[in-house]
């Protein structure tokens, strides 16, 4: 049976400071060619950083549209795998929590966070749920709190997709963050056993400001059962030959 490799990134917080996390891209994508990648996922808000503060998000967020954008795409690899990086949209005058799918420097796609929480007010949510091909193989795109709703990774599934990319930031207040450390693949497991769908998903590592973020960042099977996984607290790059029905 064939496989295809497939790469999530377990990094640290890049806050307002796209070149920083241009050049972390760079460097992880420059393994993930090495290593025979074909995709490679990075967190939720990666580009720009986690800001859900409105102001803060205003002022950093992108138009797709625009020249700053072009710049972006502009410093991104010309060849490696797939990118699916996480990112603060503005369109229209609206923001949203966006994951861009990007390959060789050309823009291929997006998706856009559906379910928002209470402190991502300034964000409007999404409705589609695109997927996307890469050497054979289909996949969407569900953003940390979205795979707390079925729905979400169910419409993954009816696209006629085989893996899910759960894109997260999980910097959370301590005593939060204690008590999600082990449901988080628990919670992404019970939509890989209703879909039948494969997960891999990317998050963000480190402490800030009283929050702490551990991951994790895992592959899961068709039954929801942890297959890989980098360790919890360290920033890394989780490999994996997913095989191809």
């Amino acid at each position: 049976m064939r496989s295809v490799r497939i790469a999530a990134a377990q990094t640290v917080e890049y806050r307002e400071d796209i070149g920083a996390a241009l050049r972390c891209v760079a460097e992880l994508a420059a393994r993930a060619e090495a290593a025979g990648a074909a995709l490679l996922c990075f967190p939720e808000g990666f580009l720009q950083g986690y800001l859900v503060d409105e102001a803060s998000a205003r002022r950093q967020a992108l138009d797709l549209g625009s020249s700053a954008f072009q710049s972006v795409l502009a410093e991104l690899p010309r060849s490696g795998p797939m990118l699916v990086i996480g990112m603060l949209e503005l369109d229209d005058g609206q923001l949203f929590n966006t994951a861009i799918v990007v390959q060789h420097g050309q823009f291929i796609g997006r998706y856009r966070k559906a379910h928002v929480l209470g402190a991502e007010r300034a964000f409007t949510a999404g409705t589609e749920s695109p997927s996307f091909e890469v050497d054979g193989l289909r996949f969407g795109i569900n953003i940390c709190y979205d795979t707390n709703f079925p729905e979400a990774a169910q419409k993954v599934a009816d696209t006629g997709a085989s893996l899910l990319l759960c894109v997260a930031n999980n910097m959370l207040r301590r005593e939060t963050a204690e008590t999600f450390k082990h449901q988080h693949n628990a919670i992404r497991g019970e939509r890989c056993r209703e879909t039948g769908l494969w997960l891999i998903s990317s998050d963000v590592t480190g402490e800030r400001d009283g929050r702490v973020a551990w991951g994790p960042t895992a592959v899961l099977d068709p039954h929801g059962q942890v297959v890989a996984q980098l360790p919890l607290d360290e920033p890394g790059l989780l490999f994996f030959d997913l095989p191809l029905s």
